[in-house]
């Protein structure tokens, strides 16, 4: 979160199955986001984290078109 670029993280979790966690994540830019994964920092941050998954996560990018929200 303290990463340069970084926007905001959202967890999801399934409500049929815990185990089942989504993570949606906000970036400034797609560029911001590629320094960050080929960072020291990110290794440092993911290491180890490969035991606590039951299967390897899925990675998807996507482009936000709008966001909904309750009225400030």
């Amino acid at each position: 979160s303290r990463a340069p670029g970084f926007v905001s993280r959202d967890e999801l979790a399934s409500l049929s199955d815990p185990s089942k966690i989504t993570s949606l994540v906000l970036w400034e830019s797609a560029d911001i986001y590629d320094q960050w994964k080929a960072s020291h920092e990110r290794a440092a941050a993911m290491a180890g984290a490969v035991e606590l998954w039951a299967r390897q996560p899925e990675s998807e990018r996507f482009t936000v078109t709008g966001r909904l929200g309750a009225a400030g």
